[in-house]
């Protein structure tokens, strides 16, 4: 990368390559994707999005190609896309994070569907600040940003991933995304792990497995249908498409199960299990157990130590159930949502004293 003048240089960040086929094994079940729309990530501004949206780069779907349609601007992409011949240094997006703030493991572009017009190189900063106004007023300058990933080259439609190695975190609350010069990419993903702003009041309760609090779903049975990651969004979702839904299965014992790791260690008070959507394939039955892990990874399903926490559910269609703690003088980790046998959630909320 040194032979090529960019026009903007950035300080050495070293992060390793991650192929294409291993990006959601490396950052799924230990980050969230931080800059989500459905987290709350927000577009604040850009350089140019002539051809295609910069907002489709938030997407949580996976890109799409619709071959022959044709708009005002011409070919259709599903994703951000800037005129040619760009005179500046780089095209320019700012995203202000999904999550009060967060710190950064890896990096992901994806150029699905851009050939001879995708990005050649791209590069990631970030800043903490809690005035939008003027991290925008930056625009393409050097302004407050610091580097999160150096210039790095891409190329026409693959998934291009880094893991980042620094071992001393740095808290985030917006990121700008740097387009060498010009070009397109489909989907930007910024994985890591939400820093939230708890509470003051130790005896508050609030929703702990909720992305926005640092909650992650580290393993689940199945996810053909729908991420195990949706069950810790914000809101009811806007269809069967942003929830956590598992295979049909035709064994009489069969069950599906998802592990969630709380945001902080936490005392349970109460529970609802969501199946918003969910009309002709949701759960017959929730069951819902928790466990305070101490060991190295993190709890399997048949780890020793789970506990019921909640009476058994039996689930209806379209329809927040909520329940009651059976043990709230015990601090927990993780929670365990079993399905009978299988079908769809929505959401799972865990609300919980943290445990101070």
């Amino acid at each position: 990368m040194a032979e090529i003048d960019y026009g903007y240089a950035l300080e050495a960040v070293e992060a390793t390559p991650v192929a294409s086929a291993d990006i959601d094994k490396t950052f799924r079940s230990s980050c969230i994707d931080l800059v989500s729309a459905a987290l709350g990530g927000k577009i604040l501004g850009f350089s140019d999005e002539w051809f295609a949206e910069a907002a489709n780069l938030l997407n949580p779907a996976a890109p799409i190609r619709q071959p022959g349609k044709m708009v005002y601007t011409g070919a259709w992409y599903d994703g951000w896309e800037t005129r040619r011949h760009n005179t500046a240094p780089f095209d320019w997006v700012v995203v202000r994070l999904g999550v009060a703030s967060g710190t950064v493991d890896g990096v992901e572009v994806d150029t699905a569907f851009f050939s001879g017009n995708h990005a050649p190189a791209i590069s990631v900063e970030g800043c903490f600040s809690q005035n939008d106004g003027e991290v925008l007023s930056w625009q393409g300058g050097r302004g407050g940003w610091e580097p999160v990933l150096d210039i790095r080259e891409c190329g026409p439609s693959q998934r291009f991933a880094w893991k980042l190695a620094a071992t001393e975190k740095k808290h985030y609350t917006h990121v700008r995304l740097n387009m060498y010069p010009d070009g397109g990419i489909a989907r930007f993903r910024l994985f890591g792990h939400a820093v939230p702003v708890f509470p003051d009041d130790a005896g508050a309760v609030f929703d702990l497995a909720a992305a926005q609090n640092g909650g992650v779903a580290v393993s689940c049975s199945d996810q053909h249908f729908g991420t195990k990651d949706n069950l810790l969004l914000p809101g009811r979702g806007k269809d069967m498409g942003d929830g956590w839904e598992t295979a049909r299965s035709r064994g009489k014992a069969h069950v599906d199960w998802a592990i969630v790791r709380l945001g902080a260690p936490g005392y349970l008070q109460n529970f609802v299990v969501d199946t918003a959507h969910f009309r002709g394939n949701f759960p017959q039955q929730v069951r819902l157990e928790a466990v305070e892990w101490r060991g190295g990874g993190g709890p399997g399903p048949d780890a020793p130590g789970w506990t019921a926490v909640a009476e058994p559910i039996k689930c209806k269609p379209d329809h927040e159930h909520p329940a009651d703690s059976l043990v709230s003088d015990r601090q927990f980790t993780h929670v365990k949502l079993t399905i009978v046998p299988d079908g769809g959630v929505k959401r799972l909320r865990v609300f919980a004293k943290r445990a101070v």
